[in-house]
């Protein structure tokens, strides 16, 4: 049985390109067809929010409510719906797809002609209340609590699927080491695989989490760590990156850009990319990995660090993000 459905909300809204997030009140949506309602537990602030923010994203859909690691409990369900009230569910970035396209039916939804993603052409997490596709919930495992599993709905999954593109090597290089890199790398300790970290040149702070985190070498992306890298996997959205990671990689090597935004790619010679090096981008996310991670995360023993924000100050989280001052993650709490 539903919950009986309030008439208004809280939410954090961007109302125009550039602008920062208005609380504004809402209408709780109802429900429709293959559609939950979730009452919002805890929402990351995932670095794609600030692309959101800033206008970086094309076909902003303004007004919009940003955030997409949500983790929530069923109130009310829609036609074709089973799930049980009370359900914990997750919410990731990809927020629903056609099904009938090419790439939906090649096992690629993730590249989907008319996908629709949580937080950036549907409304998001940074509210009381969050409408979305029941076929795109994940069950939370129960290990977790609400904000330390939020992280993991975004900055967890699109490290494993960058994983994935990384291949088997055993020295991953991970640059800028924030939500989805601390995540990763506990990942890849459990693999037993090498961990190096980079990060901003002078980090010092982060450097020293990394190698808290198990890291081999931890210093900054203008440095070569001792050996070469069997892949390198770039979450900071800077294109000059991309040149510093492929000199880092051994012959055959992959750098992978796992951001969905990144600064423009300078020029760099072609002996870099050259003796069978690849680079690859990783876009979104398919309900595999997400089953696969949340499966995988407790097994090996993710934790998360979290820094907890009330709902009402997302634009403080979205600027320490911005300036590089969190360590881990940050996560609303309505």
């Amino acid at each position: 049985m539903n919950e009986p459905t309030p008439g208004t909300m809280r939410a954090m809204v961007l109302e125009e390109p550039g602008g920062g997030l208005v609380l504004r009140q809402r209408q709780v949506p109802v429900p429709g067809p293959r559609q939950v309602l979730l009452k919002v537990l805890a929402c990351g602030v995932c670095r794609t929010d600030l692309h959101v923010v800033d206008g970086e994203l094309p076909d902003i859909p303004y007004p919009v409510i940003p955030g997409h690691e949500v983790v929530g409990r069923v109130v009310a369900c829609g036609e074709g719906v089973a799930l049980e009230t009370g359900a914990r569910m997750g919410v990731p970035w990809l927020g629903w797809t056609c099904g009938e396209c090419f790439y939906c039916r090649n096992g690629q939804e993730n590249l989907c002609d008319q996908a629709r993603f949580t937080g950036y052409t549907l409304d998001g997490g940074y509210a009381e209340y969050l409408l979305a596709d029941a076929r795109y919930c994940f069950r939370i495992p129960d290990g977790y609590d609400d904000p330390h599993a939020a992280p993991l709905l975004c900055a967890g999954l699109i490290g494993y699927r960058c994983l994935r593109m990384a291949g088997e090597g055993r020295r991953i290089g991970l640059y800028g080491f924030g939500a989805a890199a601390h995540v990763l790398a506990q990942v890849l300790r459990w693999q037993g695989r090498e961990v190096y970290a980079f990060t901003r040149p002078g980090d010092v702070e982060a450097q020293d989490f990394a190698r808290a985190l198990g890291a081999v070498w931890a210093g900054g992306s203008d440095r070569l760590p001792g050996e070469p890298l069997d892949a390198a996997i770039l979450f900071a959205p800077v294109g000059a990156l991309v040149p510093a990671a492929l000199r880092a990689v051994r012959k055959a090597g992959v750098v992978v850009c796992g951001g969905i935004h990144m600064s423009d790619i300078p020029r760099f010679p072609y002996r870099i990319l050259w003796e069978e090096r690849v680079v690859r981008s990783v876009a979104n996310l398919t309900r595999r990995d997400g089953v696969e991670f949340l499966e995988l995360a407790p097994r090996a023993g993710v934790t998360t660090r979290v820094e907890i924000f009330p709902l009402s100050e997302a634009n403080t989280a979205l600027a320490r993000l911005r300036s590089g001052r969190l360590t881990g993650a940050a996560v609303l709490v309505p």
